[in-house]
């Protein structure tokens, strides 16, 4: 591969589903009397989102109206086809919730995006497994563009949720969406999970959390504190898994954290990072019994972030974040993502990134972590993928290369730093 070949860019964080009426044949008999009911209030739904100013009328009203036919991708196989193309993104992984304006394409039951541990876990389950299974057969009309994400409601019973990873992975879906909020059931550190944890790590299925899901009550009518906190709830199981040693007991566990970006991770990492060293601050602890190796080593074994729409700020961090571990991804189908100007946003953010780490972020990394196969997608990508002269990044790579260097020496400067030299980190 040539620095001009044109990218493969694999979007780690893209959405479809049915709009919500349509996956009756996909729910279990015995839950239609329920799923009537909950269709029932859409329109309550709506007026509140309204109310609280999650819906903007006349923005909404726009979007539909400018991007009618696009939105149909959604759903509809060939239109999305069309737009991952003119995007010039070969492959993708499928989150649920393909209207974010509306929620007109809800999962029953509302277990989409907005999956928690609040949710009645019979109900739970069963909204998520009649997505999981429209998504098996949408996904599988073009198995090597398409990953998808099952549901998984992971506090219900843990038999269940065992047999449903085992479900979905036979099916065809290659990863995992968990609640970011388990409600008033046990917390992720919880050893009643073990099992959920090496079930998936068996099936090489990657568990993620996703924002949208937060204890929107507490907010009345306070937008700006849900927008506040909303990138923060689907992070914080990270903490609990990695302090928890679950990533020490479950070694082949992918663990990723979607569309909540990069920018919290640096500090994050030289926090825990020093605390397990020996900081002064974490010396009268004793937390760390169930880790044998630094936070930012489990980070770089396990953990990944689908950094939907990576912004400047973050690219400038990736050093410190790991190049390997950030995931762009466009958030197809929703506003807030680089859909349908994708192009674009790619030449303003990268275009003076070298182009050998614009190929892990973009789409390499992503390949290795959900399994897509590189061989069979370097044809497509060849066709319809963006060069590196597309994104504006110049062709004197070794002078890119150079300007970069400070940064990448530094790196995670706090590993070099002077304050461990007892715990054989070298100064």
């Amino acid at each position: 591969m040539t620095d001009r070949e044109p990218y493969l860019i694999i979007s780690s964080d893209c959405h479809a589903g049915l709009p919500t009426e349509e996956y009756r044949p996909y729910l279990d008999a015995r839950f239609h009397r329920d799923f009537d009911e909950f269709l029932a209030g859409r329109e309550r739904r709506r007026e509140d989102m309204t109310r609280l100013g999650i819906r903007n009328e006349a923005f909404a009203t726009k979007w539909f109206h400018d991007n009618e036919e696009g939105l149909r991708g959604g759903w509809e196989t060939a239109q999305r086809l069309k737009e991952l193309d003119g995007d010039g993104v070969a492959a993708e992984v499928v989150f649920p919730d393909a209207d974010a304006v509306d929620s007109r394409t809800a999962a029953p039951f509302g277990v989409g995006l907005g999956l928690s541990g609040d949710h009645d876990p019979e109900l739970g389950m069963a909204g998520a497994q009649a997505h999981n299974r429209w998504l098996a057969d949408f996904v599988s009309q073009n198995p090597q563009r398409h990953c998808g994400v099952a549901l998984l409601p992971i506090t219900a019973e843990v038999p269940k949720v065992v047999a449903e990873i085992r479900r979905a992975r036979e099916s065809g879906l290659r990863a995992l969406m968990i609640p970011a909020l388990w409600g008033d059931k046990e917390p992720y550190h919880d050893r009643r999970y073990d099992p959920v944890w090496a079930a998936a790590a068996d099936c090489g299925m990657p568990v993620l959390t996703h924002s949208g899901s937060a204890p929107r009550h507490e907010y009345g009518d306070h937008l700006g504190i849900f927008v506040s906190e909303v990138t923060w709830w689907p992070a914080r199981p990270l903490w609990f898994l990695l302090w928890s040693g679950v990533f020490e007991r479950h070694p082949g566990l992918r663990f990723g954290v979607a569309e909540s970006g990069c920018w919290w991770l640096p500090n994050l990492l030289w926090f825990m990072d020093r605390l397990y060293l020996g900081a002064h601050g974490g010396k009268k602890l004793s937390p760390f019994a169930e880790l044998r190796r630094p936070p930012s080593e489990y980070l770089d074994r396990q953990v990944f972030v689908c950094a939907t729409n990576t912004k400047r700020r973050e690219l400038a961090q990736r050093y410190e974040i790991g190049v390997d571990n950030i995931l762009w991804g466009s958030d197809f189908p929703h506003p807030e993502g680089t859909w349908p100007d994708t192009r674009a946003w790619l030449r303003r953010t990268f275009h003076d990134i070298p182009v050998a780490e614009t190929r892990r972020m973009l789409g390499l990394a992503a390949a290795e972590v959900f399994g897509f196969d590189v061989e069979r997608l370097t044809p497509l990508a060849r066709r319809i993928g963006p060069t590196p002269a597309d994104l504006g990044q110049d062709d004197d790579q070794e002078a890119v290369e150079a300007s970069w260097a400070r940064s990448r020496e530094v790196g995670r400067h706090w590993l070099t730093d002077h304050d461990f030299p007892t715990l054989g980190v070298t100064p």
